[in-house]
């Protein structure tokens, strides 16, 4: 059985990938693609200079929330601080496993994945057996949870 790997980088986009991965759970339980339709996330985490913009901040810097009549006051500065956060890169690796004669259903999957909306923001790249870096990308695939 060959195997053909997709690759999409979503670079920082953590809600496209997400969006990708609950159509690809989707499609799974749909059309019954158990073992025939794996997918694994790559988190490739920033470096972090060594200025004080990549330390993290110590959490007792922040001030407990008053409470006004039971209810908590919402700090607008906490969230502008949560969203200048660095994120890393994620990539989300398919693997397409069809038998020998599944070949047009193979087909149809490999052109239609690409083509859907979450995926064709990320850069698809199809890599099949005996191709140039498949050996490389199968390794990769293995290796991540």
């Amino acid at each position: 059985m060959a195997h053909i790997y997709m690759v999409f980088d979503f670079a920082a986009d953590e809600e496209k990938m997400q969006q990708a991965r609950h159509k690809l759970e989707g499609w799974k339980q749909a059309f019954r693609l158990d073992k025939k339709l794996l997918y694994k996330l790559e988190r490739i985490e920033p470096i972090a200079d060594g200025g004080d913009g990549g330390s993290p901040k110590p959490a007792t810097a922040e001030k407990p929330e008053k409470a006004v009549k039971g209810k908590a006051k919402p700090k607008a500065g906490a969230a502008e601080e949560k969203k200048e956060e660095p994120r890393g890169d994620v990539k989300l690796m398919v693997r397409l496993a069809f038998s020998g004669h599944e070949k047009l259903t193979e087909q149809r999957w490999l052109q239609r994945i690409p083509t859907e909306e979450p995926f064709q923001a990320a850069s698809p790249k199809v890599v099949k057996s005996g191709e140039a870096g498949f050996a490389e990308v199968q390794n990769k695939f293995e290796q991540l949870d």
